[in-house]
């Protein structure tokens, strides 16, 4: 979800000392899910399990991994900074750490925003209207931007109640399979169903949102805690992670399970808005099916409002505080949502695969040096793992853009190359030797 959407669960909070720390913890903790769990993420577990077979769970683990934990740690990453996006690559360099943030806003306002407004036109308006793609993002975009102009509150209402209303329809279509259909399992599609679900949970983009919202929380939470010590706000925030860390996980591996259960109930060409519709209908029937389409639809708004106004903030305070280049950043913002919004999911998700593998590592890899000891993170083992992250992605970004037969022989030569994880190996073996080095040159 949006920034909107989470500062309306954050004002929810009240004075410390005549609320309990559970209640403030679970709190913070829906919050937490409410900015990870947005309508884009619906789609992608079922069609993982539909293909994965007995090995849902495998693919589970890896989905989990970089769409649940990764940002996870990016929450508590900010909670160590109390910064922006700005600080996680500075210690790279100023100028490394301008122009990661400005990519990653492009990246955020060119694809999972637009791929909010398509989602919401093949699950909520199409199966209803027939109408046409383009008709939907224009109207769609068209709402977005008075919405991003006037920061309304209505959002707030909607953040608030929302999520909740749909963990409990997606317990309703989970709880239904796992009772309903018998545990049989279809064939597995995939060469490599760990590193694939790793791959696919790059998709969610929620490394990219925990980075770029998570300071959101991180202020919003020290207006309402001035007074709470350091420690107990950083306490307070790890414990609220790992909760919605665990809500995360639970619900992803649950539509997974579901997807692979019924893999005998669609054809094997469906596409992943087609199978979430198809099991909702399975399970809740059309009714039920019609409501999920109406809350997918507000829960894209939702974070298409918050992804545009956190990019027309970002540039807006480059540019001296200027309300003209905050409006231009929204009217950009939203041309670029018309125009990626009427092509359908699939070619989205397809199109966002070669920036997801050139932005993805960089962010995972400054997600972890930020939660590590700041001793084993100065800015020399920065700027060394972070290029050597670049270079040793450079194969898989190449691969992803069709020029995998000319480089293939170098792909094979890198260390977990096959599973599209060629930087890992060498930003850890980089970590590690820089840190030996600085440990062994340290006068005794």
């Amino acid at each position: 979800m949006g920034q909107s959407a989470i500062l309306g669960y954050l004002s929810n909070f009240q004075n410390i000392d005549k609320v309990s720390v559970t209640k403030e913890t679970l709190i913070t903790a829906f919050a937490l899910f409410s900015l990870f769990f947005g309508a884009g993420n619906l789609i992608l577990p079922p069609l993982l399990g539909f293909r994965s077979g007995e090995l849902w769970w495998l693919v589970a683990l890896g989905f989990c991994l970089s769409a649940v934990l990764i940002p996870i740690l990016g929450i508590l990453a900010h909670a160590r900074l109390q910064g922006t996006l700005f600080d996680f690559g500075k210690k790279v360099s100023p100028t490394f750490s301008w122009v990661y943030s400005f990519l990653i806003y492009a990246i955020a306002i060119s694809l999972p925003s637009p791929r909010t407004a398509a989602v919401t036109h093949e699950i909520a308006i199409e199966p209803l209207f027939q109408t046409p793609s383009i008709l939907t993002s224009s109207i769609y975009f068209m709402l977005v931007f008075i919405f991003v102009m006037n920061r309304s509150k209505s959002l707030n209402v909607i953040g608030k109640w929302l999520t909740p209303v749909i963990i409990l329809i997606l317990l309703g279509i989970i709880s239904t399979t796992f009772f309903s259909f018998e545990f049989n399992f279809g064939n597995i599609n995939f060469n490599n169903p760990f590193t694939d679900g790793v791959l696919e949970g790059y998709q969610t983009f929620d490394a990219m949102g925990a980075v770029v919202v998570g300071g959101v929380i991180i202020v919003s939470i020290n207006l309402k805690m001035a007074h709470a010590a350091y420690d107990e706000k950083k306490a307070l925030i790890a414990n609220a992670g790992w909760l919605a860390g665990l809500g995360l996980f639970l619900i992803y591996a649950g539509l997974i399970l579901t997807g692979a259960l019924m893999h005998s109930e669609f054809d094997d060409a469906i596409t992943r808005t087609a199978l979430l519709s198809g099991i909702g209908k399975y399970t809740l029937g059309s009714t039920a099916n019609l409501f999920l389409g109406v809350l997918v639809g507000l829960a894209c708004f939702t974070t298409a409002v918050g992804i545009i106004t956190g990019t027309a903030d970002f540039i807006k305070y480059r540019f001296k505080n200027s309300q003209k280049v905050y409006t231009l950043t929204a009217i950009i913002g939203c041309v670029l949502g018309v125009a990626m919004g009427q092509f359908n999911v699939g070619y989205i998700i397809a199109v966002a695969l070669p920036a997801l593998m050139f932005i993805y590592p960089i962010t995972i890899v400054l997600i972890l040096l930020n939660v590590v000891p700041q001793k084993f993170a100065p800015p020399k083992v920065f700027k060394w793992v972070v290029l050597a992250t670049l270079f040793f992605s450079i194969p898989d970004f190449l691969e992803s853009i069709g020029l995998g037969e000319s480089i293939a022989w170098i792909s094979g030569r890198i260390p977990l190359g096959q599973f599209h994880m060629g930087w890992a190996l060498p930003a850890l073996i980089t970590f590690i030797l820089i840190n030996m080095k600085i440990q062994f040159h340290q006068p005794s």
